[in-house]
């Protein structure tokens, strides 16, 4: 079962992406983020097979003492998989590419999943991951035709499990 490091928006901050969920919902036979039961969040770090003591450590290092994370939202992308995946693009990814270099300082990049280590690693906030090619140009009128312009206050790290999404530590940031 894959394990992952992913920053958590729980707080009222987190109502433009879910109301994005709502909208983008109906290109899906069914809503693929609400299915998750779990809050708006981006994903820093999957792995398919690594020590919990180590994810954990890893976390609590870097994000122990770190104050909550704003990160403004400008536009939706996509990546054109099997099933297109529409997700909030962030204006400015600096903080998170700092945040990202600091999970592979303390967990070899090599255990992570291809698509979450530093030369590939997309920040993203994902809106909608299970829309069929029937719909995918539907959809894609709609995210651009969306200014998905908002701000997310980041509350909490958790590390996953998933699927089910099953917490299995969660780090508050507090300021």
């Amino acid at each position: 079962m894959p394990h992952a490091i992913v920053l958590k928006c729980a707080n009222d901050s987190a109502a433009p992406v879910l109301d994005l969920w709502r909208e983008a919902s109906r290109f899906e036979t069914t809503p693929s983020m609400e299915a998750l039961n779990y809050p708006p969040h981006l994903t820093l770090a999957v792995y398919q097979d690594i020590e919990m003591s180590l994810l954990v450590a890893a976390v609590q290092k870097i994000f122990g003492s770190m104050p909550p994370v704003s990160i403004e939202f400008s536009g939706i992308g996509h990546f054109p998989n099997e099933m297109l995946v529409l997700w909030g693009r962030p204006a400015d990814d600096r903080a998170l590419r700092k945040i990202h270099a600091a999970i592979h300082e303390e967990i070899d990049p090599a255990l992570c999943h291809e698509h979450s280590r530093p030369d590939r690693w997309q920040p993203h906030c994902t809106i909608a991951m299970k829309i069929p090619a029937s719909a995918a140009d539907q959809a894609l009128a709609w995210a651009t035709s969306t200014s998905a312009r908002f701000t997310l206050t980041f509350d909490a790290v958790d590390c996953i499990s998933f699927p089910p999404v099953e917490i299995l530590r969660e780090v508050k940031l507090l300021p």
